[in-house]
């Protein structure tokens, strides 16, 4: 079933975030590559594909998973949770309708 994990970011974390993106963008690889990873990016703090300074306010995966439990075990283990760069993680269900 797909899972989507809806993550806020701390206030001023963009340096936390640039410092582990690579460990965080290895795992999300890994999804791509089991075929399991159905879209991730995150959401610029300001209406700008490239928010620079402003950052990000948070991140957005739809991704497929065994169970619930196995999708928060998956959030729960991301490094910007490990770096400080989340507030908060949201994990539900996801029903994909469109495409």
């Amino acid at each position: 079933m797909l899972y989507a994990i809806i993550a806020t970011d701390v206030a001023n974390s963009l340096t936390q975030r640039l410092e582990a993106r690579p460990a965080h963008l290895f795992r999300l690889q890994q999804l791509q590559n089991e075929g399991r990873l159905v879209l991730a990016g995150p959401h610029p703090a300001i209406d700008s594909i490239d928010p620079g300074a402003a950052g990000f306010s948070g991140s957005l995966i739809v991704a497929e998973f065994d169970s619930l439990t196995a999708a928060q075990t998956w959030a729960d283990a991301d490094p910007y949770r490990a770096a400080g760069v989340y507030a908060s993680v949201v994990v539900k269900p996801f029903k994909q309708v469109f495409p």
